[in-house]
C-alpha cells in the first residue's frame, strides 16, 4: 500500500535545495569578507610614524587601507580579501608588510638600497578575530 508521497522529495540533492545552499553561501562569505575587509582596515591607522614590528602597519597616504577589497569567488565557493597591487613596479608592499621580507628603497633619482621589513600583519590578525563569528553567520542562513 503507497502511502502517496514521492520518496525523490525527501533528498537534499534537489535543484531547490542546491540553489539555496548555493545563495546562502555567497550571501554568508561576502558578509564575512566585508566584516575582515573593515576590521583591517580599521587596524591601519593613517600617520606618519612608522609603526613598531608585530603591528599593523601605518599608511603614510592612506591608499593601503583605501585598497583593501573582497570578493566572491564562485568557482571556489570562496572569498578573497586583501590588498590590491598599487602599481606595475616589480615588489609586492602589501605582502612584505604582512609576512616581512626584504624591499629595494629608492631614495633620491637613482641611489637604491636593500633593506629588511620585520613583518606587520594586518589581513591574518583581522580574519582570526572575525573567523569565531563565522558559525553564527550561517546559523539559519539556508531558507
Amino acid at each position: 500500500m503507497a502511502i502517496g508521497m514521492d520518496i525523490k522529495k525527501l533528498f537534499f540533492d534537489r535543484k531547490a535545495v542546491i540553489d539555496r545552499v548555493g545563495k546562502a553561501t555567497r550571501k554568508v562569505l561576502s558578509r564575512f569578507g566585508a566584516f575582515v575587509r573593515t576590521t583591517a582596515r580599521g587596524s591601519i591607522r593613517k600617520r606618519k610614524k612608522i609603526s613598531p614590528p608585530g603591528s599593523p602597519p601605518s599608511s603614510h597616504r592612506g591608499l593601503l587601507k583605501k585598497f583593501i577589497f573582497f570578493g566572491y569567488e564562485p568557482a571556489r565557493n570562496s572569498v578573497v580579501i586583501g590588498p590590491v597591487r598599487l602599481s606595475r613596479k616589480p615588489g609586492d608592499a602589501p605582502h612584505t608588510l604582512e609576512h616581512g621580507g626584504k624591499s629595494t628603497v629608492v631614495e633620491g633619482n637613482r641611489r637604491k638600497r636593500r633593506v629588511k621589513i620585520a613583518a606587520r600583519p594586518f589581513m591574518g590578525p583581522a580574519m582570526a578575530r572575525e573567523k569565531p563569528k563565522l558559525p553564527a553567520m550561517w546559523q539559519g542562513s539556508v531558507k
